[in-house]
């Protein structure tokens, strides 16, 4: 049993939300539900281990609510399980497209949810802590080194290439103090005069630019800056 997993229920029948808390919960996970896929956005999804998600939903389905997650970053990576009553080939075929880790159609029986459930949670714990060799992250903060981008919560922060080399060299070795000199080192062409007053402006403008995370950027007096995860 993987205790403790975060599982979020969206579907737009109220009962079949409540009949799927009970059992989850009896099976020691810790669950919400949502009757909307708007509801379900206003929920801090990014924190959920797993998402039960109905396709035919009124409003937004459950086809775009997964395509919207699986464009953001910090959501991408959490597992799927449709639930739906259309069970045809296409359905299925566009839910797996999606990144659907599972497919079950209604009716279902509970004990074969939670044999599913439990299959894509073990499936997801194995691949814990294996993070893509192009993203380097910090809770919210997502660095894409393919794409040289950075998006804070989601949302694209436009950066210089030379905040962003700073910002991935502090955040790839969080908690290593970097002199001024360091930095202008690792930086910085070889041919190019710098001084630490432009490395002081540089961090400056780093801290405005990731906003809520500008306190993880620290000034160590006398030695330099660090971030402080």
């Amino acid at each position: 049993m993987e205790t403790n997993s975060h599982i979020l229920v969206v579907d737009d029948e109220q009962d079949l939300c409540e009949i799927l808390k009970f059992n989850l919960e009896t099976e020691g996970y810790n669950v919400e539900t949502a009757n909307s896929a708007e509801e379900a956005l206003e929920m801090g999804i990014e924190k959920s281990d797993l998402l039960l998600l109905d396709v035919m939903m009124g409003g937004m389905s459950g086809f775009a609510l997964a395509k919207r997650l699986k464009e953001n970053p910090l959501t991408a990576g959490i597992p799927i399980i449709f639930l739906t009553a259309k069970d045809t080939e296409n359905d299925t075929v566009t839910g797996f497209n999606l990144g659907a880790d599972d497919y079950i159609s209604k009716p279902f029986s509970i004990r074969e949810v939670m044999v599913r459930v439990r299959a894509v949670l073990r499936r997801t714990k194995e691949k814990e802590g294996v993070q893509p060799s192009n993203i380097v992250s910090y809770q919210g903060l997502v660095l894409n080194l393919d794409k040289k981008s950075v998006s804070i919560d989601g949302e694209d922060i436009p950066f210089t290439k030379t905040e962003f080399e700073i910002l991935h060299l502090l955040l790839d070795e969080r908690g290593r103090v970097f002199s001024r000199q360091e930095l202008i080192d690792r930086i910085w062409p070889k041919d190019v005069l710098v001084l630490d007053r432009t490395v002081d402006v540089n961090i400056t403008r780093l801290r405005k630019k990731i906003g809520r995370f500008s306190k993880c950027i620290v000034t160590r007096l006398g030695f330099g800056y660090y971030f402080d995860a």
